[in-house]
């Protein structure tokens, strides 16, 4: 692009890689130029590598505050390890894309984000077109590469891709038009946007098995507590129970305590929230949970608890750092699901894979799993969305999204209810959950 256009273009990008980068991490830009990019990231601290000298002598005039190494595309410094790592439409330029995908492995930590960005091929014509009219920097042996090329790039480098979406939509400076389509037009049209922007997280090595806990919110489930204990599998080398009581009206909290008394072998606490709602008794348990691998399980039973196993070992085994249950890939029991609940839990499943960039069927089941430290990272960062989620399901995956968490749907076989009615108000609570999604895609897509 020309000087003008690029730059134009880098302040709209940069603005949408903020939103995803972390103001706390340590950053590393490979392939910086002449560092305006870099410049405009907010980061604790910037490293930034490029082949060229003469871009090396710009970039320390236009961003100061980092640190410039000059090296070939694929080897040579920067040595370190980095919270997160940009690679800016470098991919479109470089002599082989993955060998510098290779590299940025090479400065990765367990928790390092990777945000590769490369143009929408669809703007090749285009591009073509405004270079030869002298309005756009030509360019030689560009590489075009779509998001699935950059996704196998990633995975014969070492990456796994978390999530995909494309933004900008007009990537030049028109006043008020500008902003107003790339805010509220671009989200609906992706296939027309000219910035593909990948998450990718570094392929997990195999860790030692973790601890669990599990936390049992329960409210008006007295028939069923006994069965939640006696199905729950023995799958890890240290399992920790804990049931969390919910203002029942029947005599759930005599339930619970008997059932600790019961069984003084089992590592079992028991507490009643003060507060109202599922998600306030799931953030009690988790405030009293000591696992590393945090569980919630319905005490209504209708998710098995005897499949819990397939959560722990895809978390325990680093296949994804959220496991989230999805009812709506193998047959449910007859009246396990009301027809127009299944209608709301397909439309959701929507309406989250388009918001969040990563393919979800079921937003709505009660089962997720998540590291202690991950989850201790989504409420250190609640306040972006706040207190807003009575339910916890919505809390937890908007948090998951925020900190580019690889999500991953583990399969269920959804029952029917053997005990009791269901908490859930179908359309009190349906239009609640409708109002949650419309708050949060302001936060994640209209931005």
């Amino acid at each position: 692009m020309s000087q003008r256009a690029g730059l134009a273009y880098r302040r709209v990008l940069a603005h949408y890689l903020n939103l995803i980068i972390p103001a706390s991490a340590d950053l590393l830009e490979l392939g910086c130029g002449n560092r305006d990019l870099l410049h405009m990231l907010h980061a604790r601290s910037k490293v930034g590598a490029d082949v060229s000298e003469e871009q090396a002598a710009a970039a320390r005039k236009n961003c100061p505050e980092a640190v410039l190494h000059c090296a070939d595309d694929c080897q040579g410094p920067p040595a370190g390890r980095f919270d997160v790592i940009v690679i800016a439409d470098t991919l479109n330029h470089c002599s082989d894309a993955q060998a510098l995908l290779e590299r940025a492995r090479c400065h990765a930590k367990p928790q390092t984000r990777l945000v590769v960005t490369t143009f929408n091929t669809l703007w090749r014509p285009a591009l073509s077109l405004l270079s030869a009219a002298g309005l756009l920097a030509k360019r030689q042996n560009l590489n075009w590469l779509s998001a699935a090329d950059v996704q196998n790039l990633a995975e014969l480098s070492g990456w796994e891709i978390i999530k995909s979406e494309s933004r900008i939509l007009i990537p030049i400076p028109i006043p008020v038009i500008s902003d107003l389509l790339n805010r509220y037009v671009a989200p609906f049209v992706p296939f027309l946007c000219l910035a593909n922007i990948q998450v990718a997280r570094a392929a997990p090595d195999k860790a030692a098995a973790p601890s669990v806990s599990i936390i049992i919110p329960a409210r008006n489930e007295a028939g069923n507590i006994p069965a939640a204990l006696a199905r729950i599998p023995d799958f890890a080398p240290k399992i920790e129970y804990i049931f969390i009581e919910g203002h029942s009206t029947d005599d759930t909290w005599a339930a619970i305590k008997k059932l600790k008394a019961a069984h003084p072998e089992k590592n079992i606490q028991i507490a009643r929230q003060a507060g109202r709602g599922k998600g306030d008794a799931v953030r009690l348990g988790f405030s009293m949970a000591t696992g590393d691998v945090l569980m919630i399980l319905d005490a209504d039973l209708t998710m098995p608890p005897e499949d819990l196993p397939k959560f722990y070992q895809a978390v325990a085994a680093g296949r994804c750092e959220f496991a989230n249950g999805c009812r709506l890939i193998y047959p449910m029991e007859d009246g396990a699901m009301q027809f127009l609940n299944l209608c709301a839990n397909k439309l959701f499943g929507i309406l989250f894979s388009w918001m969040l960039g990563q393919k979800l069927k079921d937003t709505l089941c009660g089962t997720k799993v998540l590291s202690r430290e991950n989850y201790e990272a989504i409420a250190g960062n609640r306040s972006y969305f706040g207190d807003f989620d009575p339910f916890g399901d919505f809390d937890l995956l908007f948090g998951a999204d925020k900190l580019n968490l690889k999500i991953r749907d583990i399969p269920v076989r959804y029952r029917e209810r053997t005990y009791g009615s269901t908490n859930i108000s179908r359309f009190r609570h349906g239009i609640l959950l409708f109002r949650m999604v419309a708050f949060a895609a302001k936060k994640l897509k209209f931005v």
